[in-house]
């Protein structure tokens, strides 16, 4: 264009309107390009999305599962476990073997990383032990169905989820076909204390949870693990797992809820973690882990008679309280 311009072939008005469209047609070629672009990057995205959809559960029930126990008899015994997360050379568990009795409450006691919540997620086969065998009243774990154990199993763990959901379906998440159950979530919030924070709401149960949406209300970190505690109560399963559930309340609020929890369970068969050994003691016998390992059991008593560890850790806790 220049160089017609200057021999005298295109005028100035025509080379400024030439300029203009070789500007137009250059962005417009840009956009054309970076749609495809962006396009490339999101293919890249839904094969991953697709490759997602087509992995198969490593963990199913047998062929000819057997069912969940109407009532647990005999309980549940660990046979040598050993189990490592993928993708890891270290053992959470090893070589370890205890007895959960029918009815019984065990307190799991250890350090940080000691596998107190490992053993949890054995219990509800989120993961199989590498080694050795896990048993419930005589059975294999691996052969009953794997909805019917997880439904009879109520766990919450210390990460709990907060919902974006009204109070009421955030409690049904802990079994969602109770959902328009309305008087089985107030008897589960009453049961973890939550009843009386749902009922100072506006809207109550209808009440949205968050601050994500309009008319939403927050909660305090005590009043959401409250809620979060309805929903294992929502569920009246056999084995009723805590793992850590208290540590955003006070000591009197924690006191409550496991007073609470004590009365719901008696003659159930519960697991509860916790490192507050005012809550612990409450337990019919206490598994000290350590490195994965079982060092003592026993009830409270017997573990401070022994001197051990758990009468180390017991004695460093109470001495900030002297």
């Amino acid at each position: 264009m220049v160089f017609q311009t200057v021999h005298g072939r295109v005028t100035l008005g025509e080379l400024s309107f030439l300029a203009g469209s070789f500007r137009k047609v250059r962005s417009l070629l840009e956009a054309i390009l970076g749609r495809f672009n962006s396009i490339s990057q999101g293919a890249l995205h839904l094969k991953d999305l697709f490759e997602f959809f087509q992995i198969e559960p490593a963990i199913v029930s047998p062929s000819q599962p057997r069912p969940f126990p109407l009532y647990i008899q005999e309980g549940f015994v660990f046979d040598n476990v050993g189990f490592k997360y993928p993708n890891s050379e270290k053992w959470a568990i090893r070589n370890l073997s205890f007895t959960l009795k029918a009815g019984e409450k065990l307190a799991l006691v250890g350090e940080n990383g000691a596998g107190k919540t490992t053993l949890v997620k054995l219990f509800g086969r989120l993961y199989d032990p590498h080694e050795g065998r896990i048993l419930l009243d005589g059975y294999n774990l691996n052969e009953y169905d794997l909805n019917d154990l997880r439904t009879n199993i109520g766990v919450i763990f210390q990460d709990y989820l907060r919902f974006q959901l009204s109070a009421g379906d955030n409690i049904a998440v802990g079994d969602i076909q109770e959902r328009e159950n309305r008087p089985a979530l107030i008897r589960a919030a009453k049961r973890s204390l939550a009843h009386d924070v749902i009922d100072e709401l506006p809207q109550q149960y209808d009440q949205p949870l968050g601050l994500r949406f309009d008319g939403g209300m927050e909660l305090s970190g005590g009043q959401w693990q409250k809620v979060a505690l309805a929903r294992a109560y929502l569920r009246e399963a056999n084995l009723l797992i805590l793992d850590e559930p208290t540590s955003a309340l006070d000591a009197r609020a924690e006191y409550e809820v496991f007073q609470r929890f004590a009365e719901l369970t008696r003659g159930k068969t519960a697991v509860l973690i916790s490192h507050r050994f005012s809550t612990v003691r409450m337990a019919d016998r206490i598994l000290v882990l350590e490195g994965g390992k079982e060092l003592e059991i026993g009830t409270h008593e017997q573990l401070l008679a022994q001197k051990g560890k758990y009468a180390e850790l017991f004695e460093l806790q109470a001495e900030g309280y002297r």
